[in-house]
């Protein structure tokens, strides 16, 4: 059985869900900027702030693209 190649958008699908965990990884370490300082004892500190929480949510709206090519049968 000959499979053809996947196709840009595929790839596109595929990068969508690690760009954004690597962006909420990236939001968390970098953290809050010069206003953060000012803000963080008033939020007691935590570390995922609603952008990092935005990030992981759009990671794991677009996961769906990993889950079926994990779930597809191998020739």
């Amino acid at each position: 059985m000959n499979r053809t190649p996947p196709e840009a958008a595929e790839y596109l699908a595929l990068a969508a869900s690690p760009v954004f965990a690597a962006m909420a990884l990236a939001t968390a370490v970098a953290g809050r900027g010069p206003m953060g300082a000012l803000c963080a004892p008033a939020a007691g500190g935590w570390p995922l702030d609603e952008m990092v929480m935005m990030y992981l949510l759009m990671s794991a709206f677009h996961v769906s693209p990993w889950l079926r090519r994990v779930g597809r049968p191998r020739p």
